[in-house]
């Protein structure tokens, strides 16, 4: 598979509305996305030196990084035709400072603002 994998909260109606939204927008199919529900133990290990992958968005990219948070949604709005403006003004050097502290407060605020549904395999 030469795609970028993206690991998403499948119990979290934000990021399953996202992934809906932004799978829609993957014209060229770029994007494998994957839930956490279903990650792999080998998966668990390789991206251990990083959080627990339930707190932020993942993505291992086809040239083998691992990015996560902020840095992950300006990959995927890089990657997609339509939302490439926005990906240039994620790129612009002080946007990161209020990005990452963002994406965080909206992670960290998820469930208590949209709920939590439960995940069943497909």
């Amino acid at each position: 598979m030469n795609k970028h994998i993206v690991f998403f909260d499948a119990e979290c109606p934000l990021c399953r509305t996202v992934k809906a939204v932004l799978k829609r927008l993957d014209w060229f199919d770029t994007i494998f996305w994957h839930p956490v529900q279903e990650v792999s133990e080998s998966i668990k290990t390789r991206v251990n030196e990083y959080k627990n992958m339930y707190d932020e968005i993942y993505m291992f990219t086809v040239d083998k990084q691992v990015l996560t948070g902020f840095n992950t949604i300006r990959k995927i709005l890089s990657l997609l035709p339509a939302t490439i403006p926005l990906a240039l003004l994620c790129y612009i050097p002080f946007v990161k400072k209020i990005g990452d502290p963002a994406y965080r407060f909206v992670s960290i605020h998820r469930y208590k603002w949209f709920g939590r549904v439960p995940y069943k395999k497909s």
